[in-house]
């Protein structure tokens, strides 16, 4: 049996800290309930839309939601399948993705350690493909399992299948609201292969007196967590979304004309051939970072994160999103794109996005 609410205050379930109500909440901890909340849904609201929130870390609330707020409450993690090389485990999508992490650490399974302290659960890290440090979720995913929001009907999805690419998939895009994820499939390595080649992770370490290249699990673990916590403001202190824009990825041509005019403009290669730029250099050249317009503001150690400097609406961030978008796009004739779900997004054809 399924237990809902009526009209809940989401403030809670954003770590924007926006407040929003949605008509309807409803939490479940295994695929019945999910399943008896959609034949609820199919019998007495069958006109309301589905909103599934994970911790609300990528979410931005315009509005109140007018429909039903779905939040997993799947838990656990089991061994499926185990080698000398590598194992295979199947984890409950309502799990927090940082304990999955440090779970994998203690047990000796490896490859997740760069996608340390990241929020958001499991199952949000499937959908989002989630990545940092030189690492992407996608590269461990083997499997993602759903259940079709219209039927109830459960459908695996193999990671070919899952359409993943820079911080999307096919739940993001033409599958975006049909499928609610509960379980996630991961394979990963018996053997630890430190990578300390991104972002500073390999200062880190050497100013904890570590030696890169011989860095434990653990080690680069709590490495990668010292430059999150340093670079990034706590959800519950500061109300924010993380990262709230994607790196953009721009043509040579492109690339080379704004080297030309900033050689010192970090770039990197793209898998699809072109070359990612830093949205936070970006922004920062453009003068945001740290600055602040009205209740919210551009973090003053990461210009890549919008935070709620207290009271802001979902409208607030939403205009600090689009001023510094034109900024940019003056500037440098790049386009930055939203990595935070705005709700309802039916609203965005609004903010010229």
């Amino acid at each position: 049996m399924f237990y809902y609410e009526q009209d809940y205050d989401l403030v809670h379930d954003n770590t924007f800290g926006i407040h929003a109500n949605a008509l309807y909440f409803v939490r479940y901890t295994d695929e019945q309930q999910l399943a008896d909340a959609i034949g609820w849904h199919r019998s007495e609201v069958p006109a309301l839309p589905w909103l599934h929130v994970g911790s609300g870390s990528n979410l931005l609330f315009l509005d109140d939601f007018p429909g039903v707020v779905l939040r997993s409450e799947v838990k656990g993690v089991e061994v499926m399948q185990s080698t000398d090389d590598w194992v295979l485990i199947r984890v409950g999508g309502g799990m927090e993705w940082d304990e999955l992490v440090d779970l994998c650490v203690s047990h000796g399974w490896h490859g997740l350690e760069n996608l340390s302290f990241i929020p958001g659960q499991v199952g949000a890290a499937a959908v989002q493909n989630i990545g940092a440090y030189g690492a992407e979720a996608s590269q461990y995913v083997v499997a993602v399992e759903c259940m079709d929001l219209s039927d109830a009907s459960a459908r695996r999805f193999e990671a070919g299948e899952c359409g993943y690419g820079y911080r999307t998939s096919v739940f993001k895009t033409c599958l975006r609201g049909r499928y609610a994820v509960t379980r996630v499939w991961l394979r990963l390595n018996r053997r630890f292969v430190a990578d300390t080649s991104y972002g500073g992770v390999a200062d880190m370490l050497v100013s904890q007196g570590i030696a890169p290249a011989s860095a434990t699990a653990g080690q680069l673990r709590e490495a990668i967590i010292r430059i999150r916590r340093q670079k990034l403001p706590d959800p519950a202190v500061q109300g924010n979304a993380g990262s709230f824009f994607m790196n953009p990825v721009v043509d040579e041509a492109c690339k080379d004309r704004l080297l030309a005019l900033y050689p010192s403009m970090p770039h990197y290669p793209a898998g699809t051939g072109g070359w990612k730029l830093s949205a936070g250099w970006l922004i920062e050249q453009s003068g945001w970072k740290g600055k602040r317009l009205g209740p919210v503001g551009v973090h003053d150690r990461q210009a890549l994160v919008l935070v709620n400097l207290g009271g802001a609406t979902g409208m607030d961030v939403a205009g600090l999103c689009q001023a510094i978008r034109q900024d940019v796009a003056r500037l440098f004739g790049v386009t930055l794109v939203p990595e935070v779900n705005f709700i309802p997004d039916v609203l965005l054809t609004n903010l010229s996005f």
